[in-house]
């Protein structure tokens, strides 16, 4: 199975990325591709992405980057510094990532694709760098989606 697993809070501005390109990628999915939604505490993704081999994490990030940045990392290395910020996670998603590969409960492919925010607050929208690098990602992995499916 695909999974694409989208990680934020809808009501925090920037926040919402995540779950910005797992709506847009439910909608244009090919066949195979399962879409699922993490709103808050990240651990949910050890049982999110359960018996799945191929995953592709979308979440905010806030490095200090220039916002709208977008980082891809493959987990089969340690994430680097940007995802380790915790923001308003308890576990960031490096810390997930090790616990779930210290547990043998990595999925074999996992790509971590994140979005630098910039508006993080109660209620804002998505920022204009944000949800452009919302659009880039969404169509990058329908591409990489497409091209396994092709």
């Amino acid at each position: 199975m695909r999974l694409v697993i989208g990680v934020g809070n809808s009501d925090r501005g920037d926040d919402a990325a995540g779950l910005a390109v797992a709506r847009r990628i439910r909608t244009a999915a090919p066949h195979g591709v399962t879409v699922r939604e993490v709103d808050g505490d990240q651990l949910a993704l050890l049982e999110a992405w359960d018996d799945t081999d191929d995953v592709h994490v979308v979440d905010a990030v806030c490095s200090g980057g220039r916002p709208g940045t977008v980082h891809r990392l493959d987990a089969a290395q340690p994430l680097g510094v940007c995802f380790t910020h915790r923001g308003t996670h308890t576990f960031s998603l490096a810390d997930v990532i090790e616990l779930a590969r210290a547990l043998d409960r990595l999925p074999a492919h996992l790509v971590c694709h994140g979005i630098e925010g910039t508006a993080f607050e109660l209620g804002a929208p998505l920022s204009q760098e944000t949800e452009a690098a919302v659009r880039l990602v969404t169509a990058e992995i329908l591409r990489e989606l497409r091209e396994v499916a092709g």
